[in-house]
């Protein structure tokens, strides 16, 4: 599994318990198993929730309907800054 796929993975299975819709960051604490802190890692590097959201301030495109659409587009940030 490459990093892209183990990242997206982990993602998946956090923020798919979310309620969609979901109109910002705020709506994903409470999935949040150590809340901001919550570390993802892959590729040998690692993120907490925090981060992400401060790396990818201004490129959401909220509200999400769907885990897999939120996901893509932070996976897709990612990848357009060089983190992954």
């Amino acid at each position: 599994m490459g990093a892209r796929e183990e990242l997206e993975t982990q993602l998946k299975a956090v923020f798919g318990k979310a309620k969609y819709p979901i109109k910002s960051v705020f709506d994903l604490l409470p999935v949040l198993p150590q809340g901001p802190m919550t570390k993802f890692t892959a590729g040998g590097k690692s993120w907490t929730a925090m981060e992400l959201s401060q790396k990818l301030a201004g490129q959401a495109r909220f509200p999400y309907n769907d885990v897999d659409t939120f996901v893509n587009d932070l996976i897709a940030g990612l990848q357009a800054k060089g983190e992954l």
